[in-house]
């Protein structure tokens, strides 16, 4: 994802045409963008008359705070995508941002246990190339159930109960 674009005095922002767009509330509240959105609810900004805009959290941080860090995005403090409060606005790296929201990968990073109720822990964990994680006994699991085959071919549904069946059968054999 390419950094957004970062402001320029050379653009010629007037404070007076910017802040007119915003209803500024208190300090602590948010301060809503009034005029026109994109996707996700976020403000949008002309910043010149060659069609040129930003998101306009990101004005309405440099215009009262100063620069943006380098590969630095702003997070909304308070969730509210429409918000301009540079006060609700922090730098954050790219995937910091990202694990603060309501993504599915946000949602499953704060996940301790899996769908089968074991631990995800430094022994229990299998991290995938990918970057993503498995529960290593779930994964041991589907291998025992597959003959040893790992994931290449499709395993019907099993209930946490069935494993425990699988692993009984399998001890009384030994």
């Amino acid at each position: 994802m390419p950094t957004p674009a970062r402001l320029k005095a050379s653009q010629n922002v007037t404070p007076e045409r910017f802040w007119s767009k915003v209803d500024k509330r208190g300090s602590d509240e948010c301060w809503p963008w009034l005029a026109a959105t994109v996707g996700g609810g976020y403000g949008q900004f002309r910043l010149d008359g060659n069609g040129r805009s930003t998101v306009a959290h990101r004005v309405a941080y440099e215009l009262l705070k100063g620069p943006i860090p380098d590969g630095l995005y702003l997070d909304h403090l308070c969730r509210n995508r429409a918000c301009v409060n540079p006060a609700h606005l922090e730098p954050v790296t790219n995937g910091e941002n990202v694990l603060r929201g309501q993504s599915p990968s946000a949602i499953n990073a704060g996940k301790t246990h899996c769908k089968h109720g074991h631990p995800f822990n430094e022994e229990n964990t299998y991290w995938r190339r990918t970057g993503g994680r498995m529960c290593r006994q779930c994964k041991r699991d589907t291998e025992r159930c597959n003959g040893g085959l790992g994931n290449s071919h499709k395993v019907a549904k099993m209930e946490p109960r069935q494993f425990r069946e699988v692993r009984e059968d399998e001890a009384a054999t030994s």
